[in-house]
């Protein structure tokens, strides 16, 4: 199993969040149960895109490329919406 960076939008707010993990179902299901304080006030949450990387430390530096884009109309090209 590898590492995932990840994006997810707030079915709720329509917030994206963008993260990185190593068990990319266990950690949604984690967004959608509130147990991460950065996401659980915009419960629901649905993945829209992934990436995976051999390395934690290659998917820890595509995460801090997609956080440093911050352009809605960049991730949604990238995640075909």
């Amino acid at each position: 199993m590898g590492y995932f960076v990840y994006i997810i939008k707030s079915l709720s707010s329509g917030r994206y969040y963008i993260g990185q993990c190593r068990d990319l179902k266990n950690r949604i299901s984690e967004h959608n149960q509130g147990r991460v304080r950065s996401t659980k006030a915009y419960i629901p949450w649905r993945l829209c895109y992934y990436e995976e990387y051999e390395t934690r430390g290659e998917a820890m530096r595509r995460e801090r490329e997609l956080k440093a884009v911050k352009k809605r109309k960049y991730l949604e090209k990238l995640m075909g919406e």
